[in-house]
């Protein structure tokens, strides 16, 4: 991740609006661009999979919810944040058609892939980002360590649940999901 100095600092309105003629995906930090570095092939895979397992039990309960990614999410007054996958609900998108997809609500489930340049702003920064924005449940999947971090919102500070190997993945989201650690690793 590499930040862009495109002037001293933007507005939040500049960001929704900057076109630097690229493909180029930033996050927003306190008036700074961040770049965003493309995924590796077992990063986009895993997504691939769990958006996948995800709109299945959408389907499967009859939900007006949808998998996307490459959206934004407001997680302050100055801070955009764009999670690997978000489950949001139709309703929710709407108002994005036509205009930058970064969210004012909360999505009601965020994923991040931990990568080599990503570990503290996943873990760390991004967990408080999300906790502060109200995002109910972000899960963390470390591919290096071999765990699937579930983060729960609770009163305003997420507790969470390591899941390592055959371990099946708890979800308060998706309460009959079956899918365990291992099974992403094979995506």
């Amino acid at each position: 991740m590499t930040t862009t100095n495109v002037k001293s600092k933007l507005t939040f309105e500049e960001y929704l609006n900057y076109d630097d003629g690229t493909d180029n995906r930033y996050e927003f930090v306190d008036g700074e661009l961040l770049l965003m570095n493309p995924p590796i092939g077992r990063h986009s895979l895993i997504i691939r999979l769990i958006g996948k397992i995800f709109e299945a039990e959408i389907e499967r309960l009859k939900l007006d919810w949808l998998t996307l990614t490459d959206i934004g999410i407001r997680t302050a007054f100055s801070r955009s944040r764009i999670p690997d996958l978000s489950l949001v609900t139709r309703e929710q998108i709407q108002p994005y058609i036509n205009v930058s997809a970064v969210l004012e609500t909360p999505p009601i489930l965020a994923i991040e892939v931990v990568s080599s340049e990503s570990i503290n702003r996943d873990y760390r920064y991004k967990r408080s980002e999300y906790a502060a924005a109200g995002i109910s449940e972000y899960w963390i999947i470390d591919p290096a360590e071999k765990k699937v971090t579930v983060l729960k919102l609770v009163e305003g500070f997420y507790e969470e649940q390591v899941f390592h190997n055959n371990e099946q993945i708890v979800s308060s989201t998706f309460p009959d999901l079956v899918i365990t650690v291992e099974q992403l690793w094979k995506a």
